[in-house]
C-alpha cells in the first residue's frame, strides 16, 4: 500500500513533517533575523514597484530558489504585491535538481516547516491530481534534498501568516513539449479558481565553466551577454509563447533550472477561460561576469494577473 494511502486511512491528523532542511546555511534559521530580512526585502520591493502594479490582483508569480544572501531580495520584487487574502491554496511548481524524475510528482510530507512558521500542505488537492494517474511521488528524504520547493516556503509562511492556507508542491520533471502541455491543460482549472497562488520556482542563467555553459560574443562584456540572452528568453515568457520558447530553449541551450516548471505554467495560463497578463518585475545577477574564469546566476521576478 502506498504511503499515501496509509497517511490518510490510518491517522487524518498524524502529519509527515519535511523540515526545513537547507535552513541555516541556504537561509538563515533563526526566525527573528529571517523575519527581518523577509519583512525589509518585501518593504524595499515594495517602495521600488510601479505603483499599478499595487493595484492589480496577482494570481501567479515566477520567482528564484538561490541562498538569500544572492536571491532573496530579487524574489521579493514577485512577492511585495500579492494579496495575502484573496488566496486560500498555494501551487508551487518547482523543477527536480537532486534526483532525475521523468514526469511530475506529488509530496508525501504533509506540513512544511520554516522558521517562520508550518505549512500543511493540501491533501484534498494531492490526492485528486494523484488520481489522475500521471504522477510519482517524492519521499521526504528526496524532498529535504531539494532545494527548488524549499525556498519558497519562509516567503509563502511570513506573507499569508494570517491566512488559513494550503499549499500544494510539485516537483517538474524533464518533460518533452508534449508533457509539458499534458500538466499544464491538468493545472489549467486550478488557475481559473483566482483563490489558487501559482508560484513557479526558477533561476535563470548559469553561466560559467562549472555550468559547462560560457557562451559570449567577443565585442560585448561577458554579463552583457548573458543579460540578453535572459531578456530575450523572458520576452517569450511574456508572450506566453510556449512554442518559441520551446526553440529558444533547443537553440541557445541556455541554463534556465526551471524551464519545465515555467513552460508547464505557459501552457496552463493558455489554456485557462480568461486572458492572462505575465510581467517581468525584476532582473539580477550574481556577478558581473568580466572574465572566462568568472560565474554567474541570473535571478528573475515576474507577477501574473487576469487582463
Amino acid at each position: 500500500q502506498s504511503t499515501w494511502g496509509k497517511m490518510n486511512k490510518e491517522n487524518k491528523t498524524k502529519h509527515i513533517c519535511r523540515s526545513a532542511s537547507h535552513a541555516g546555511n541556504w537561509y538563515s534559521d533563526k526566525p527573528d533575523e529571517l523575519r527581518e530580512q523577509l519583512t525589509n526585502w518585501l518593504e524595499q520591493a515594495r517602495s521600488s514597484l510601479d505603483s499599478t502594479i499595487h493595484q492589480q490582483n496577482i494570481i501567479g508569480l515566477i520567482a528564484p530558489h538561490a541562498g538569500y544572501y544572492y536571491s532573496g531580495s530579487t524574489a521579493a520584487f514577485s512577492y511585495a504585491a500579492v494579496k495575502p487574502s484573496n488566496f486560500k491554496r498555494v501551487f508551487i511548481l518547482g523543477p527536480s535538481h537532486a534526483w532525475y524524475l521523468s514526469n511530475c510528482a506529488l509530496p508525501v510530507a504533509t506540513q512544511y516547516k520554516t522558521p517562520v512558521g508550518t505549512l500543511n500542505v493540501d491533501i484534498d488537492i494531492v490526492n485528486d491530481l494523484k488520481s489522475s494517474g500521471l504522477f510519482a511521488q517524492f519521499e521526504v528524504a528526496k524532498d529535504e534534498n531539494e532545494h527548488s520547493l524549499e525556498m519558497h516556503m519562509p516567503f509563502i509562511a511570513h506573507i499569508m501568516k494570517d491566512q488559513d492556507i494550503k499549499i500544494v508542491p510539485i516537483l517538474i520533471g524533464n518533460l518533452d513539449v508534449q508533457g509539458e502541455k499534458k500538466f499544464g491543460e491538468l493545472l489549467a482549472n486550478f488557475i481559473d479558481d483566482t483563490s489558487n497562488l501559482f508560484i513557479i520556482s526558477s533561476d535563470f542563467c548559469h553561466w560559467g565553466e562549472r555550468f559547462d555553459y560560457t557562451p559570449h560574443e567577443s565585442k560585448k562584456p561577458i554579463f552583457e551577454t548573458i543579460s540578453k540572452l535572459d531578456h530575450d528568453g523572458m520576452n517569450l515568457i511574456e508572450k506566453l509563447d510556449t512554442t518559441n520558447f520551446s526553440k529558444y530553449l533547443e537553440e541557445t541551450g541556455n541554463t534556465i533550472c526551471g524551464r519545465h516548471p515555467i513552460s508547464v505554467y505557459l501552457h496552463a495560463l493558455n489554456c485557462s477561460s480568461k486572458k492572462k497578463e505575465l510581467k517581468f518585475v525584476r532582473y539580477a545577477q550574481s556577478s558581473q561576469v568580466k572574465k572566462m574564469n568568472d560565474s554567474s546566476v541570473s535571478y528573475a521576478s515576474a507577477i501574473v494577473t487576469e487582463k
